[in-house]
């Protein structure tokens, strides 16, 4: 009995590992491995093996005939879904070099090996800046449980500066925070939170924290008393508020844009948003969003294609950083 058991997680483990749609199994093959892990059996085991299995309710094809066999063709990712999975870890600015090869190797291994070797070939490994912040993982597990508990963690946090003599110095600042949401935004994650003394939400770059620890008698401070969230943290709306994760109090916005920019205008403040045509033909919106540097640099990117009509102190920041270019670049 015990060797029957052992021989069917055997089988099972082939079939995951070496057979797809494209690449079936003859049972003399299966029998070679088994043997190769000191299971001898009949064909007939085997047979059975597979129809436990399929009754189980794992999706085992068999065909007959000259190149025939059994093959599992349905599996819980398919490889379109972990292409896209490995593409998100190797574009994540927040993954160390070392932590993106070993994601990617672990997400190949959901699937067959014939097409985990086509899965590497395809994923496109560039140069682009990673974290070296090894720790980031361990700050990650550690945030979600303080903002499942409701509980504050110190943290001590990196930040970088310019020095007389023109090189980046680095200053560690310790920090105590009521942790609310954490938000992957511009390749980069992001801890949502309050210092206590402050009456506003702040924003950390996590694979900046060097230090972190859940202080699990204090508990933290109720989001619906820093933020316009009353039940539950939208980080959604969050992020779609804060302009490159820049902090700000969220207030009404009017724009006026040219057409043309929808897809940008949809793609930054979502499918709800409302839109009217003027008279001119420009399309306008209104909507909420923090006015920072972060909103006011996204805007100059348009230059005249798009213009704010409200606030005022918006119109003002655009003319005085369009003043600064000009400055700049004045021939």
């Amino acid at each position: 009995m015990g060797n029957s058991k052992l021989r069917l997680l055997h089988v099972l483990d082939l079939l995951l590992s070496e057979s797809d749609d494209d690449h079936l199994l003859e049972v003399d093959q299966i029998l070679l491995y088994l043997e190769n892990h000191n299971i001898v059996c009949e064909r007939k085991s085997v047979y059975d093996d597979v129809r436990t299995l399929q009754d189980f309710g794992y999706d085992i094809i068999s065909r007959k005939g000259s190149g025939g066999g059994y093959a599992l063709v349905s599996r819980d990712f398919e490889a379109a879904e972990l292409r896209l999975l490995c593409d998100a870890v190797q574009a994540a600015g927040f993954i160390t070099p070392k932590k993106t090869r070993q994601l990617i190797k672990k997400l190949t291994k959901l699937t067959s090996a014939p097409q985990a070797e086509i899965l590497q070939k395809q994923v496109y490994v560039d140069n682009r800046p990673k974290s070296g912040n090894e720790e980031i993982y361990y700050h990650i597990d550690k945030l979600d449980r303080a903002i499942q508990s409701h509980v504050q963690v110190s943290v001590l946090y990196r930040r970088r500066y310019l020095t007389a003599d023109n090189t980046v110095g680095n200053e560690d600042v310790l920090h105590t925070v009521s942790p609310y949401a954490l938000i992957w935004s511009d390749d980069h994650y992001y801890l949502i939170g309050n210092k206590e003394k402050y009456q506003n939400l702040m924003t950390l770059r996590v694979d900046r924290i060097k230090k972190l620890e859940l202080l699990p008698d204090t508990p933290a401070r109720p989001f619906s008393e820093v933020s316009p969230y009353k039940t539950a943290f939208d980080t959604a709306d969050y992020a779609k508020r804060h302009f490159h994760m820049f902090s700000g109090t969220p207030e009404p916005v009017e724009l006026a844009f040219d057409p043309s920019l929808l897809e940008q205008m949809l793609d930054r403040f979502g499918d709800d948003v409302r839109f009217r045509r003027s008279d001119t033909g420009k399309l306008e919106l209104r909507t909420e969003a923090a006015v920072n540097e972060g909103f006011v640099s996204w805007l100059l990117q348009f230059g005249s294609q798009i213009y704010v009509k409200k606030p005022e102190s918006l119109k003002v920041r655009l003319f005085e950083k369009a003043r600064e270019v000009e400055h700049v670049y004045k021939i």
